[in-house]
């Protein structure tokens, strides 16, 4: 589909799929009379890896909304969907079939989030013979360059210098050169569970109704992508920015007050809770971070949030998600192939149904498939921890979080599963692998009421497998983690343990490993 001037054109505008902003530095000196915008729907991005349906509706839509915006502000528009007769399938067949019909002078492009796009589209501009113009994602606070200035020379890496630096130079937060508040962090106020009694007056979920741009596109998937895991029933994101802006009012309304207080709490049945649902508008360019951040403030200016929860947020935009960039656009490609610890055990099969007996996981997975969506914690400390004790190769968890996650661009997926989640770079990203028995699943949710293994257990028949496989990860990885003072509470505990029950636990886990092998053989 096309609406294009007649060839030659001077520039041709790549807009790829997670660059949703008319604001875009790729506009900047746009000409309608003799410039074209480049989209492409094209199957690779989603077989690349087995994307799940809720993600690839979550792209398609998004993109067809606003390429309809872009008809309407005048700008000329070479749009190929993904059932268009002649669509090669990749990116790069389609730059290559806009290049030869178009014949521009040159390309623009805003930084991707996407290391391989990113080579598979210079690639084509090399072929042609063409200039590719690479201009900063303003999206962002800072480039990739200012991380890489504030990782020069510096032995560790570390969030918490990183954010600081971020606060005082945007004054995000700030009482003059000091923090508001008199302190940096405030998770000393945060992170509580529900308790016996479970989350009260939980608000409504924000959800957007599919219009029939959407319906195209959840019907189109539900063909094309018929294998594909996931489901489109409830299929209800904002996918324009003026549900995005709505998004975010409600949340800065509704949830914010207590986003902090109850943010890593879990409960059988709550997918939402006080959590945000941004992730996804703002990796797809919806929402700008820094009226994301400007809300968080002037909620915490008006009384209506409480400073540890603003700052618990404001963190989570301005800190790690400008961090997890940098690690990923200074450390790629050589990042994808991280393996520290050597994990090269398959992932389980039921990771793409929820099919199992551990509670937990079967509420994590479930709901995932059904939206797209967990919240940090289910990441990080349920489907996250479980692969991570049971030895996964991270590149398989990460293929996995890439795939079946509303938010995922590699940019941000990466970096939060292979460094922070599987500790697969050795400790660059995070100072410590974070691992924990099944009693901080218990202490965090409900789930161990109703699951038939005891998380104070680790061997035996009611044995919690992630307790088994704590105390075998740290058996199995004790030299090094000795090394690191961070884990060290840790090691004590396991010097505890007397060599039988090492042996027991051993054992345990070997037959609890070889029987997830098995099963995804």
């Amino acid at each position: 589909m096309s609406e294009t001037p007649a060839a030659p054109i001077r520039q041709l505008i790549l807009v790829l799929g997670d660059q949703l902003d008319h604001g875009s530095t790729a506009f900047d000196g746009f000409d309608p009379a003799q410039d074209v915008v480049w989209m492409a729907e094209v199957a690779e991005e989603s077989t690349h890896v087995w994307s799940a349906k809720q993600r690839i509706a979550i792209f398609l839509t998004a993109m067809r909304h606003f390429a309809a915006e872009l008809r309407e502000r005048g700008r000329a528009l070479r749009y190929t969907r993904l059932d268009d007769a002649d669509n090669t399938g990749t990116l790069a067949g389609e730059l290559q079939r806009a290049i030869a019909d178009l014949r521009p002078q040159s390309l623009i492009l805003t930084a991707p989030g996407d290391w391989r796009v990113l080579q598979a589209l210079r690639a084509v501009a090399a072929q042609a013979g063409l200039p590719l113009e690479l201009r900063d994602d303003t999206h962002f606070f800072s480039t990739v360059r200012e991380f890489a200035a504030h990782a020069k020379g510096r032995k560790q890496l570390r969030l918490e210098y990183w954010y600081r630096e971020r606060r005082q130079k945007h004054g995000a937060l700030m009482d003059g050169k000091q923090p508001v508040g008199g302190q940096w962090n405030f998770d000393a106020d945060n992170r509580e569970s529900f308790g016996k009694t479970g989350p009260q007056d939980v608000p409504e979920p924000f959800f957007v109704a599919p219009d029939t741009v959407t319906r195209e596109v959840i019907d189109l998937v539900n063909e094309r992508f018929a294998d594909h895991p996931g489901s489109l029933e409830h299929f209800a994101w904002p996918v324009t920015r003026t549900d995005a802006l709505r998004a975010l009012d409600n949340f800065i309304t509704q949830r914010l007050p207590l986003f902090g207080r109850f943010e890593d709490a879990m409960w059988t049945g709550e997918v939402w809770l006080w959590h945000s649902q941004l992730s996804a508008a703002l990796n797809l360019k919806l929402l700008n971070p820094r009226e994301v951040v400007a809300a968080a403030e002037a909620a915490y200016h008006s009384g209506q949030a409480p400073l540890a929860a603003v700052e618990g947020f404001v963190r989570q935009i301005l800190g790690w998600r400008e961090y997890v960039r940098g690690i990923y656009w200074t450390q790629m490609p050589g990042y994808l192939d991280r393996n520290a610890l050597d994990a090269q055990a398959p992932l389980p099969a039921w990771y793409w149904t929820g099919e199992t007996e551990m509670a937990c996981l079967r509420e994590a997975i479930t709901q995932t498939l059904a939206h797209g969506y967990a919240h940090h914690i289910q990441r990080l400390m349920v489907t996250g921890l479980y692969a991570l004790l049971l030895g996964v190769r991270p590149q398989a968890v990460h293929a996995w979080y890439l795939s079946v996650y509303v938010d995922a661009v590699e940019w941000v997926e990466l970096p939060n599963t292979l460094g922070m989640s599987q500790y697969g770079d050795g400790g660059l990203l995070g100072s410590k692998p974070y691992v924990a028995t099944g009693k901080y699943i218990q202490r965090m949710s409900n789930h161990c009421s109703g699951c038939r293994f005891d998380p104070a257990q680790s061997t035996g028949p009611k044995a919690c497998p992630f307790t088994t496989l704590y105390w075998d990860f740290l058996l199995r990885h004790e030299p090094p983690l000795r090394q690191n003072p961070r884990m060290a509470m840790q090691i004590k505990n396991l010097d505890r343990m007397t060599p039988e029950a090492r042996e027991a636990i051993t054992a345990q886990a070997r037959a609890h490993q070889a029987a997830q092998a098995r099963q995804s053989a």
